[in-house]
């Protein structure tokens, strides 16, 4: 029986408007809510994203073992678990494992649901309806569609509290079991294939890890929307609810100029690309540490260093993600992608990880107007600076070894 395209497109949107009706608040809640500390919020929000990008790669095995159908209802499951967990939160150790719960789940169903996403892009084609890369385009218009709608909902709530955030994304992801379990074709598994070195032979290449690490700075970079950015909306005077407008704006930006800017970085070499793309996030950050540093203005603003930051921080992942995806199967050289896309976000989970918590203890420093209040966002612009640099040998030695 195959699968219905609109079930994985309305699926993903529903996914996104559970997800971003919760998380893009959550650091607020644990700042205003919790007092908890900056540290004790960049370890929550690290293990949160280690959780689902760290073990991208066992959840995309054991979707290959038992069948995506399975591990997405079981993702789904976990994240309702783990949202109601984050609603009965009222200490640092319950918000954690709440957190993390719905990091797991994730790691479960979103290599699934690329999984089945592939099926139908390649029964698209066989029918001539499209082809893979243009589904998995739909998809993520679908996606963002839901990221604009969900902090939307979430920001509806803000009056009643973050407990009533979290139950509503459980009762989203709930909804969301009861339809997959009913419309999802049982007969979906897929044999893992037998091939020498499956499992390893990604991390005997030097090149890959040295871009698997450049890459890392990316995904560390993009994770500020939801650390960072809370502070300096913070520090210019803004509430909570300056927040969805913010997250949507980052959506509205994605589903509008995604496939234009993906076109435009096509006609560009490797390098220059993602060497744009990076040097746009690092400007995202330098230009958040000047104004920092200098009271806010009245009125909205207050917020323009904040929108700078989005738009600039979006600019870049719309230009580094499709070309730094595109590029994988390269260092692949006709071997299985997955392995090689499960180490690019494993290793991009632990950058946020371990950055938040190195970051965590000198982000309060930009909660009120000084000269110290740059240093924060001068170490983050640090990060993408590095790994636009660490680009550029990268890809040339990766051209060099393509035309050997």
């Amino acid at each position: 029986m195959p699968i219905a395209p609109f079930l994985l497109l309305s699926n993903q949107f529903i996914f996104m408007v559970g997800f971003y009706m919760v998380v893009p608040f959550l650091a607020a809640f644990m700042r205003d809510d919790l007092r908890l500390e900056s540290a004790a919020i960049g370890l929550v929000l690290g293990l949160r994203t280690f959780s689902q990008q760290g073990l991208y790669v066992i959840g995309g095995g054991f979707a290959d073992k038992l069948g995506a159908r399975r591990l997405i209802l079981l993702g789904c499951m976990l994240r309702v678990v783990g949202f109601v967990t984050l609603g009965l939160s009222d200490n640092f150790i319950t918000v954690l494992i709440g957190a993390c719960l719905t990091g797991l789940a994730g790691s479960l169903f979103s290599p699934a649901i690329s999984t089945l996403a592939a099926q139908v892009g390649e029964e698209a084609a066989r029918r001539g309806k499209g082809t893979r890369v243009q589904f998995f385009a739909r998809l993520a218009v679908w996606g963002e569609l839901g990221a604009v709608v969900g902090p939307l909902l979430g920001a509806l709530l803000l009056g009643i509290g973050f407990q009533a955030m979290a139950f509503a994304g459980a009762a989203v992801f709930l909804l969301a079991y009861i339809v997959l379990h009913l419309c999802l074709p049982r007969a979906d598994t897929m044999p893992v294939l037998k091939q020498e070195g499956v499992w390893w032979h990604a991390f005997t290449d030097r090149l890959f890890l040295a871009f698997t690490l450049a890459h890392a700075g990316f995904l560390f970079s993009y994770n500020q929307l939801y650390f960072a950015l809370p502070v300096e909306v913070t520090r210019a005077g803004g509430t909570d609810m300056d927040l969805a407008p913010l997250f949507m704006i980052a959506s509205v930006m994605i589903v509008v100029l995604q496939m234009p800017i993906a076109r435009l970085a096509q006609k560009i070499n490797w390098t220059a690309s993602l060497s744009t793309g990076f040097l746009l996030m690092a400007l995202a950050f330098g230009v958040t540490a000047l104004c920092a540093t200098l009271p806010a203005p009245p009125g909205m603003l207050r917020l323009l260093p904040a929108i700078a930051m989005v738009v600039l921080l979006i600019l870049g992942q719309m230009i580094v993600k499709p070309i730094a995806m595109d590029i994988i199967p390269r260092f692949a050289k006709g071997r299985p992608t997955g392995i090689y896309y499960g180490a690019l976000a494993s290793m991009g989970g632990l950058a946020v990880l371990v950055g938040n918590v190195l970051l965590g203890p000198i982000l309060d420093l930009s909660l009120v107007p000084s000269p110290a209040a740059a240093i924060p966002w001068l170490a983050l612009a640090v990060v993408p600076a590095l790994g636009g640099l660490a680009m550029v040998p990268i890809m040339r030695r990766l051209r060099r070894r393509e035309t050997a």
